[in-house]
């Protein structure tokens, strides 16, 4: 079932309105179950028919860990990853474009080829989301765009606190080329994550606006800051109820959190947000625990733990959006959607105008 993006962006408040929305949980994490060699990370052996054959067989640089590569080299290992995330319940799927940027790209030689991993994982998420939608359950699709591997408020050189590797106009032209590409794509909503400089931050909501301006399409929009440590502070340094302050200018559809932390140590700072932002919906996708490299997921929290910290935000009435990030696997999706079936989803509280 395909709607135009206008119908689809009509749908999505109303749902986070009526109840709470399952968002997926991490690529890279499910990805990494498929142990893919540098070989298939080119496309070795894959004959599908949207497939790119020896394209990159030659290519210099080992490619190997380009995850987004895999949209053109591997269509089938995301599409797979999609369609079991949405037959565990989730309502919204992430593109594969954390690192789609020509910035980020730039680390594997390929930020020419940046649009194309956009255009072709908006796709992929497209398809996916249209075989398990319902006229009674759409599923959409979120174009991510993720954190570069530069940023634009934190030196690279302990020597030299004034040193910068990245200014805001690369941000800005990196980002409109995803965003373009990823609305032309199929997205449904545009989600800015896992931030931990607030200058990046407004260099891809600019560049989020231009590309409305030039595409003709005005999506919702996501935001989600990433709390790096018990300080309750992201990287650049802005405590929740600042970063949020920095952000709401954009009249996002949601504010929230994701990575870094499990539930349990996010729990606090989501609190924060939820005063900080009454009249804004709340997202919030936790790691699964804490990193424990004997975990096969790399994480130490099964589903019934992680879904267990996650109702009680959604008993709280904190949330909104759930979903789960590194560590996270369907398993982890589908008990997080069963455990807040149950639960209202948070309402929306406005301020009198002054």
């Amino acid at each position: 079932m395909t709607l135009p993006h206008y119908t689809r962006a009509q749908q999505l408040p109303s749902l986070l309105a009526q109840r709470i929305a399952i968002l997926d949980g991490a690529m890279g994490t499910m990805i990494q179950r498929f142990k893919l060699n540098e070989a298939q990370y080119r496309g070795a052996g894959y004959t599908g028919p949207d497939g790119v054959g020896g394209r990159f067989a030659d290519f210099a640089r080992d490619v190997k860990g380009n995850n987004e590569l895999l949209s053109l080299t591997r269509p089938d290992v995301i599409r797979d990853i999609h369609e079991s995330y949405l037959a565990a319940g989730a309502d919204l799927i992430e593109t594969n474009t954390f690192g789609a940027t020509t910035i980020a790209q730039d680390d594997y030689g390929m930020a020419e080829l940046a649009r194309e991993m956009n255009l072709r994982s908006a796709q992929i998420a497209r398809a996916a989301c249209d075989k398990f939608s319902t006229p009674d359950r759409p599923r959409f699709v979120a174009g991510a765009l993720g954190p570069t591997p530069k940023t634009a408020s934190i030196s690279p050189d302990v020597n030299d606190p004034g040193a910068r590797n990245v200014d805001f106009e690369q941000l800005r032209a990196a980002y409109f080329e995803q965003t373009v590409a990823l609305i032309e794509g199929g997205s449904d909503v545009i989600l800015v994550e896992t931030i931990f400089d607030t200058l990046n931050a407004k260099a891809a909501l600019f560049a989020v606006d231009e590309a409305f301006e030039a595409t003709g399409e005005c999506l919702p929009i996501m935001i989600s800051g990433t709390v790096t440590d018990a300080s309750g502070r992201i990287l650049s340094g802005q405590t929740v109820t600042a970063f949020w302050h920095s952000v709401r200018h954009a009249k996002p559809l949601s504010i929230g959190l994701n990575c870094a932390l499990g539930a349990t140590l996010m729990r606090p700072y989501i609190q924060e947000l939820n005063r900080a932002a009454p009249d804004t919906f709340i997202s919030c996708y936790p790691n699964a625990g804490l990193p424990n490299p004997m975990s096969d997921t790399g994480f130490d929290e099964t589903p019934d733990v992680t879904s267990r910290l996650v109702h009680e935000f959604a008993a709280e009435g904190l949330v909104n959006i759930v979903g789960g990030c590194c560590g996270t696997t369907p398993d982890h999706i589908g008990a997080i959607a069963n455990a807040v079936r149950g639960d209202k989803a948070r309402p929306l509280f406005y301020r009198a105008a002054a």
